[in-house]
């Protein structure tokens, strides 16, 4: 009988996992449709919003003219593309995971803590998709420039919690985790319908329980955007003056903004770029023009990195890109693999400083300060931390094999392959700077620009689809972010957590130095746990009017204020640009944090004589 009853429960136990690989492979097989579908509009949004942008530049420059209600097709577009292309992002480096905690605890706790941290983007999706829903319900009315609906701009985030939890219920199925993803969802639906029944009185602000809700979040891994979202949420219990539809419309407010379709058209610049080979031309000349001085591999990658910043706008996208190209050319030459790639990662620190810069873009929307002013700010520091880091370079690498001078014909020649990358800079800089056209409409320009030099070095359109698709999924990712860190601004605004900083500087002494010293402190900080677009947006709005106060350069403070945060993408636990490095080129990311200690310390002094320059200047 036992044989018997052993026998059955095998029987059973097999159909189990049998069922379980059948659900899980339906599962994989509907969530890739899901995806490409997503991923193909997508690319088709960013396509068709970069024909928007350029027709309406055309028919004002060359015509005198254009069509009414071109600037709002543009942003209700955009705010589409970030709604169908915030799913795709949800398992991949672009949901801005802080998982260093979660890594630390033994293995048997990993299902409960992925659980746990599903719950934030369960809770996010069902904000999004009944919060958009009540909002379409009591919104009315007509756009009076598009002559459709004002509720359909609302329904796009609708859409997006949607298809959010769709694509987490179906990942979590294909990767066998269907316990955790049931408990994820019923303490998410029991968290997302009970905080309205709940009221908590308590004599501490609603922002303090918003920041604890959102740093447990970042403790249990959860998306950055979700767990911003869900903290606003939560914070309804607490006497948060935000109910559900005013979190959603502050979202979609954030994200609709004019200035933010810039981040997509350089993302795809800097794509399009790399894929048509236009960038390695910049290597040329680079290496032309220092590859015979000592270290002059590293200083090439250097130029190399000044050079791509005033194409791409990304640092993620100067790191790969670095790490692909130059990762295996440094090695051969004699560099220690961990040296190669932290040069690269420290390098690629420009990108976000020298412009065109999506931090500035950011920081410009969050504060209202001049584009173009932030741009020159970034050009004299971008400028300055170059210097330091050849300095650095200079006195910490022994290159084995020498580079041979290059001749003049030579240096000639990879200038004149190079002026097609450099006619970005023009476009970009000089439009902005002089004020022929506007960011956006430069960062359009550039992309139809790269789009050019891509047909032109006859780049397949599947290449090219593939770059559209990748600028419409990071941009997506960071436009969710921008926009759910909305509500969570607008709350520490309610609180007044600006004027709590401003009266601590005034406690201070008030001084530039006092306040350089105190939101550099406060950078230096929050950095180690937050993305910088995230920190950029919670933060530029608090400090800046202490900095104003005390006299301080607003343009000056917003430089200061992204380099700080900048640095932080080679610092642990975070550091993006060491674990994009480190997954590109297969080091440790460990031996990686060890190895840019240097350039860190250049770095660093770079920012210290932009703050001192700040303060008695």
């Amino acid at each position: 009988m036992s044989q018997q009853a052993s026998a059955a429960a095998s029987g059973q136990s097999s159909i189990v996992d049998g069922a379980t690989a059948i659900s899980s492979g339906v599962a994989g097989r509907l969530l890739t449709l899901i995806e490409t579908v997503l991923g193909a509009v997508s690319a088709v949004i960013l396509a068709v919003l970069l024909t928007v942008v350029l027709v309406s530049v055309t028919l004002r420059y060359f015509f005198s003219t254009g069509f009414i209600g071109a600037e709002d097709l543009g942003i209700w577009m955009h705010v589409a593309l970030i709604a169908l292309g915030a799913p795709l992002s949800l398992n991949s480096a672009l949901a801005m995971r802080l998982d260093v905690f979660v890594r630390m605890l033994p293995e048997r706790f990993a299902p409960v803590t992925q659980a746990l941290g599903d719950v934030f983007s369960v809770v996010a999706g069902l904000i999004m998709l009944f919060g958009g829903g009540e909002i379409m319900r009591m919104l009315g009315g007509i756009s009076p420039t598009l002559g459709i609906p004002e509720w359909i701009r609302f329904g796009f985030l609708g859409a997006a919690g949607g298809f959010v939890l769709l694509v987490l219920f179906l990942r979590r199925l294909t990767e066998g985790r269907v316990a955790g993803v049931i408990m994820s969802i019923l303490v998410g639906a029991a968290l997302y319908f009970g905080v309205p029944e709940i009221g908590i009185d308590t004599h501490y602000p609603p922002s303090l329980f918003l920041a604890l809700v959102a740093a447990l979040g970042l403790v249990l891994a959860a998306p950055l955007a979700h767990a911003f979202l869900a903290a606003a949420y939560v914070a309804i219990a607490f006497g948060s003056s935000l109910p559900e539809p005013a979190i959603v419309s502050t979202t979609v407010t954030g994200m609709s903004k004019f200035l933010l379709l810039a981040i997509p058209f350089f993302l795809l610049v800097g794509g399009l770029l790399t894929a048509s080979g236009v960038a390695n031309q910049l290597v040329r000349f680079a290496a032309s023009m220092v590859g015979h001085r000592r270290a002059g591999l590293a200083q090439t990658t250097l130029l190399t990195s000044v050079l791509f910043s005033g194409a791409s706008g990304s640092s993620v996208a100067n790191a790969a890109f670095g790490a692909s190209t130059f990762q295996p050319e440094l090695v051969r030459h004699g560099y220690p693999p961990a040296q190669a790639g932290a040069i690269i990662a420290a390098t690629s620190v420009l990108d976000n400083v020298i412009p065109p810069s999506i931090a500035f873009l950011i920081l410009a929307a969050a504060t209202n300060l001049s584009v173009g002013s932030l741009l020159v700010g970034g050009f004299f520091a971008g400028g300055l931390m170059a210097v330091c880091l050849a300095v650095a370079i200079h006195l910490t690498v022994r290159e084995q094999v020498t580079q041979p001078r290059a001749s003049g014909r030579d240096r000639w020649k990879a200038a004149v392959s190079a002026i097609p990358a450099f006619g970005l800079g023009v476009i970009v800089v000089v439009g902005i700077r002089i004020g022929i056209v506007t960011t956006t409409e430069a960062a359009a320009l550039a992309a139809f620009y790269t789009v050019g030099l891509a047909v032109w070095s006859r780049l397949g359109f599947a290449s090219i689809f593939v770059a559209f698709r990748q600028a419409a999924t990071e941009a997506a990712a960071i436009g969710l972010l921008i926009g759910t860190a909305g509500p969570f601004a607008f709350l520490l605004a309610v609180d007044d957590v600006s004027g709590l900083v401003t009266n601590f500087v005034t406690l201070l002494g008030g001084s530039a130095l006092a306040v350089i010293v105190l939101s550099n402190t406060i950078l230096l900080l929050v950095g180690l746990v937050l993305d910088i677009g995230a920190a950029i947006l919670l933060f530029g709005p608090i400090l800046l009017p202490a900095a104003v106060a005390a006299g301080i350069d607003p343009i000056h403070f917003g430089v200061i204020l992204v380099v700080n945060l900048m640095i932080h993408g080679l610092t642990p636990p975070l550091g993006m640009l060491i674990f994009v490095v480190s997954g590109v080129t297969r080091i440790p990311a460990t031996a990686l944090f060890r190895a840019v200690v240097p350039y860190l310390i250049a770095l660093l002094v770079s920012l210290a004589i932009l703050c001192a320059w700040a303060i008695l200047f």
